[in-house]
């Protein structure tokens, strides 16, 4: 097979490097790709937001499976032009993909099906949004309706800082991604990340993992991205995870399904556990960065047939299941985000960046790329805010993170900043 991946950030330098591992595989093309990108396979200078220019691409490579990184060309309807050409792809169509494209959206449809999440409203006008405000009690979580790569969310601690952030965001802060604004009641209780792949009828549950957002140890300081993660996650007991997809994954497929939207690909379902059992916080219609790191680093059979199962769909129950049988084995694995010095506000491009390849050569390390680049003189420099996803697997948590900081601390780049305690949770419960 040839696969085409879209997208160019250390996700999809994860799913690159894992589908090259597949016997099934012969080339993985990349858009536009990245420097890391291209060592692994050809990459052509198309943006994922240009659907024109993608389904040329496509036309022109005619690959077997088409693998969509990022949100913005689903919200977009890459999926939906893509397979009316005739291809296999990964991902979902418009429709089901306005589960991370409108906050709003997604909060009604659960609403609708009965789907366990936070109290919430939406607002188009700021006096109506500060008198709802005004209902909940501290702290107060605001959020842009529309896509805003990750950082359009805001937990405001008084109701004097909630009040100006709607007003904020509503003149605009985040451009039309906040033209609308979801306020939500606060959920108490720890975060995970739950990842269903899925043919639109049935689905495979991967290892549960969690993310952390904040930029600082001990989750101060803004929202990001996501400067780490590990999988699998404890809290995540069997008991729950069951009642994850019994409670939120079966009623939201069936329910797309149902209206004539079947979901192909991975649904991402940002979780809170709360005292009352896990809510949604977030649904996400492609894998988690940096969640996706970690369950590629961590998955030990080949991920190409249910990618591709998931793409072409109308699989039996039975061996769609079958398609990854230790799943429930997966090696534990950690992945630590070395980012730009001011990161999330503004940031320095183009810093020298050495020994990223001495950092890969620690057992069990592997380092993504999530935006890199090179200078002049061909040395490795950083082009992004997140720019390095230093990865480990281990024989238990412990181990996975010692070495994803053995390599932290090969890596030579003064501009870097990253958290020193990824999987805390976790390692306090041991």
């Amino acid at each position: 097979m040839n696969i085409l991946i879209i997208g160019s950030g250390g996700r999809e330098h994860a799913l690159a490097w894992k589908i090259a591992q597949s016997p099934l595989v012969d080339t993985v093309w990349s858009a536009p790709g990245s420097v890391a990108l291209d060592q692994i396979g050809p990459c052509f200078d198309v943006q994922p937001d240009d659907l024109e220019g993608l389904q040329a691409l496509a036309l022109q490579l005619e690959p077997d499976l088409i693998v969509i990184g990022p949100e913005a060309p689903l919200a977009l309807g890459a999926a939906d032009m893509l397979r009316a050409r005739g291809f296999d792809v990964f991902g979902p169509n418009k429709e089901p993909a306005q589960l991370e494209a409108s906050k709003g959206f997604s909060k009604d449809l659960m609403a609708k099906l009965g789907v366990p999440t936070a109290a919430y409203g939406r607002f188009t006008d700021a006096g109506k949004a500060k008198a709802f405000l005004e209902t909940l009690d501290a702290p107060y979580v605001l959020k842009a309706d529309g896509l805003a790569a990750g950082k359009g969310v805001v937990i405001a601690p008084t109701l004097e800082e909630a009040k100006a952030e709607a007003e904020d965001m509503l003149s605009g802060k985040f451009g039309d991604a906040s033209a609308e604004l979801v306020i939500e009641e606060f959920m108490h209780g720890e975060e995970a990340s739950v990842f269903v792949l899925t043919d639109g009828v049935n689905r495979i549950t991967l290892p549960a993992c969690q993310d952390h957002k904040r930029l600082l140890d001990h989750d101060e300081g803004p929202n990001t991205g996501g400067m780490g993660a590990y999988c699998p996650a404890p809290v995540m007991t069997p008991e729950l995870m069951a009642q994850v997809d019994e409670e939120i994954a079966a009623p939201m497929l069936d329910g797309l399904n149902q209206a004539g939207h079947p979901y192909q690909g991975v649904l991402y379902i940002g979780l809170m556990i709360t005292p009352e059992g896990p809510k949604v916080v977030e649904f996400n219609v492609r894998f988690g960065d940096p969640e996706c790191q970690v369950l590629m680093a961590s998955m030990q059979d080949d991920i190409v047939p249910v990618l591709l199962a998931c793409a072409t769909g109308g699989m039996p129950e039975r061996d769609f299941q079958s398609l990854l049988p230790a799943a429930d084995q997966a090696l534990p694995a950690a992945t630590v985000v070395l980012a730009t010095s001011g990161y999330p506000g503004a940031y320095a491009k183009g810093s020298v960046i050495q020994n990223v390849k001495a950092a890969g050569e620690i057992d069990g390390v592997t380092v993504f790329h999530a935006g890199t680049g090179t200078n002049d003189n061909g040395d490795l420099i950083a082009t992004g805010g997140r720019v390095l996803n230093v990865t480990a697997v281990g024989d238990d948590l412990k181990q996975a993170v010692e070495r994803c900081y053995k390599a932290v601390d090969t890596i030579d780049w003064p501009e870097g900043v990253c958290r020193r305690d990824i999987a805390w949770r976790a390692l306090n419960r041991e």
